[in-house]
């Protein structure tokens, strides 16, 4: 009677690799940055046996400055401070390249001020002085 052990490390690596070839690798666009990244076979694994339903939506450097700015943002609120938050976009409208003081939500249309009032002209201060 053979025993398969679970234990064994060449037996793992086999499992391991057989589960991988389950998977393609898979071309994605971050939604940060726009640039295309590749979801690995073995990262689709490690997302399934963590019960992970999503594919990722950034690549890693822009995960990482995602971390580092809710980091930040954390360590001000815990120690009392205001922090004033300055995030450079392109106007969804006319594509210009503005700053605005908020962390867009993902999907959302963000607008320079010139297309911003336009488009929301009861935000203009009133003359009824």
């Amino acid at each position: 009677m053979s025993e398969s052990r679970s234990d064994d490390p060449e037996q793992l690596e086999n499992n391991q690799s057989d589960q991988e070839q389950e998977f393609d690798d898979q071309q994605i666009d971050c939604v940060d940055c726009g640039k295309p990244f590749v979801w690995t076979a073995g990262e689709q694994l490690f997302f399934r046996d963590k019960g992970l339903k999503h594919a990722p939506k950034r690549c890693k450097p822009c995960k990482k400055a995602k971390n580092e700015r809710l980091d930040a943002v954390m360590k001000a609120q815990e120690a009392g401070v205001k922090q004033r938050v300055e995030v450079i976009v392109n106007c969804a409208k006319c594509g210009v390249q503005t700053t605005v003081p908020f962390y867009p939500s993902q999907g959302r249309p963000v607008y320079c001020r010139s297309c911003f009032l336009v488009k929301n002209p009861e935000t203009l201060p009133s003359d009824d002085g």
